[in-house]
């Protein structure tokens, strides 16, 4: 029995990796050690869950695609420009509130379709080199939106560049527009400092939900069957380019939403270069949570992002306590940018 137990524990090792379980033990240890530098946890656990709401949604768009054997989404930032799209036009017909958010949804999501639509017939195209070449599709569409961003005929005077009346601001508020609405809705506060921002957490367990309803669709299932046996998909009848297709489109509207969720919670709209490296820490918390370069689900999601979160809302406030320094940017690089490494190590062993 001891034998059969030390098996199974060796490989749920294997399968889980030890640079995930490195990090499991670190973020526990980090809300263990907080009380001890003088860190609230009330505070640290309530940016988590802030953080888990404002970026779970960009987490949630690498599913489709991983299910359907296209990859890691790198290129993210095409769902982001759509969303973008969608706010400022938002903006600029001045919707406010929860019109505002529901109408800049509903704008982005023509552009989302349409990009992903290109995205996704392109990515066909290079079969075996996606993440590459949607990492360079990604960096291309931020380089010519920031161009566009400068002749785009936006008038509104709160967007525009103030001395010379166009060309959109960097940084755009989202002040008198649409600011919080999520976090605030239905917020619960506890005490002084504790505030759980329940419509951001709500609308996550909406898009996750609408999430595991498609996967489990007819098309959802085919689309998986296509990342899993594209020879056994193509005999069931089943085109493996155009659920590849579909999964692009889907991975890019939930690009759009995420990044309208994270803008009301952020109180910003960033343009320009903002969204150049917005999909790394995406595909980092997925695969954080478990998942493969080609599988993943919802609780890889849910996992992968509340421990990514929690790193970047402990390390400053921990870490950087005991050390007198600010390590949150160095440990956030390396945890994002070594978890990337090691999925696609482990995806060429087992290809080997």
């Amino acid at each position: 029995m001891n034998s059969e137990l030390k098996a199974k524990l060796a490989g749920f090792v294997a399968d889980f990796g030890w640079p995930r379980l490195i990090i499991f033990f670190f973020v526990v240890l980090l809300f263990l050690a907080a009380p001890f530098v003088g860190v609230r946890v009330d505070n640290s656990l309530k940016d988590v869950i802030v953080r888990f709401g404002q970026n779970g949604v960009m987490v949630l768009a690498m599913v489709p695609m991983m299910q359907a054997g296209a990859g890691l989404n790198f290129g993210l930032p095409v769902g982001i420009i759509a969303g973008l799209l969608g706010s400022t036009l938002a903006m600029q017909f001045h919707l406010a509130g929860a019109a505002g958010f529901g109408g800049a949804i509903l704008l982005s999501l023509p552009f989302a379709v349409i990009f992903g639509l290109l995205y996704g017939i392109l990515l066909n195209k290079v079969k075996g080199e996606e993440m590459t070449i949607a990492m360079y599709v990604g960096f291309s569409v931020v380089t010519f939106m920031a161009i566009m961003w400068l002749i785009l005929p936006f008038t509104n005077p709160t967007m525009v560049w103030g001395y010379t009346g166009q060309g959109l601001r960097t940084t755009i508020t989202l002040d008198g527009y649409w600011s919080h609405v999520l976090n605030d809705f239905l917020v619960i506060r506890i005490g002084r400092n504790f505030e759980f921002p329940t419509g951001a957490i709500l609308f996550f367990v909406l898009m996750a939900f609408i999430m595991w309803l498609f996967m489990r669709s007819r098309t959802g299932t085919a689309l998986t069957a296509v990342g899993s046996n594209p020879d056994f998909a193509r005999a069931g009848g089943v085109s493996a380019n155009h659920m590849r297709v579909i999964s692009v489109v889907i991975s890019t509207i939930y690009g759009a939403v995420g990044i309208l969720v994270y803008q009301q919670s952020f109180g910003f709209v960033q343009l320009y270069n903002a969204p150049l490296y917005m999909a790394f820490p995406a595909v980092a918390a997925i695969l954080l949570g478990g998942a493969s370069v080609n599988k993943a689900g919802i609780l890889n999601v849910v996992v992968g992002t509340f421990l990514f979160q929690s790193i970047l809302a402990m390390t400053p406030s921990v870490i950087n306590s005991v050390l007198k320094t600010d390590m949150s940017e160095v440990i956030r690089i390396l945890i994002s940018n070594g978890m990337i490494i090691y999925a696609l190590t482990r995806r060429t062993r087992t290809a080997k």
